[in-house]
């Protein structure tokens, strides 16, 4: 009987195993097609317990990361546009770069509210899908729009080294989130 109960334990084990890491790997497949595979799995496995294997809600838990992401880094340089002593070039590049920043959070939280809207086959879906491809990209191109207001040699220092690393991260994030709207575009 022990033995019995001792292996229904360790089946049980396996099975439950088995389950958790199948939204890894599903994350993990869906992941490698994208431009930062590694950043992918890193930012969604925190949430394979939500997205399990849906592809809707791994694009959706996408797009949240990308926003999340953006609206920090929007606290980070709004903090910096108050500090004193910022050449007026760099005060201009951060009131710009917050600008963008503004339209990205916009268009992410658009596509967001669009995606809701993807959860028919057909017309609709094709619709609604390309307008949520049509506001990420745009996002992206925010996003590189920022950091291209702190180009040339007058602007190079802390401020411009902290916020260039930071929108990579976030341009990053989103250009995995676009990936994946593709992938389940075609898929769908």
């Amino acid at each position: 009987m022990a033995k019995t109960f001792s292996l229904i334990l360790l089946l049980s084990a396996l099975c439950i195993a088995t389950i958790a890491a199948a939204p890894s790997n599903f994350i993990k497949s869906s992941c490698s097609t994208t431009t930062y595979p590694a950043l992918c799995i890193e930012s969604l496995s925190v949430y394979s317990g939500a997205i399990q294997q849906n592809r809707h809600q791994l694009v959706q838990t996408a797009l949240f990361v990308s926003l999340n992401k953006t609206l920090s880094i929007k606290s980070f340089v709004s903090k910096l546009n108050k500090f004193r002593g910022l050449k007026s070039r760099e005060y201009a590049a951060l009131h710009d770069c917050i600008e963008e920043i503004n339209d990205g959070v916009d268009r992410l939280t658009r596509s967001l509210e669009e995606l809701k809207l993807c959860t028919v086959k057909g017309e609709d879906f094709t619709w609604h899908i390309s307008n949520v491809e049509t506001w990420v990209s745009s996002a992206l191109t925010d996003e590189g729009t920022c950091t291209d207001g702190f180009a040339g040699k007058a602007l190079n220092g802390k401020i411009k080294g902290s916020i260039r690393a930071r929108m990579v991260n976030v341009a990053q994030v989103t250009s995995n989130a676009l990936s994946l709207i593709n992938q389940y575009a075609s898929n769908h």
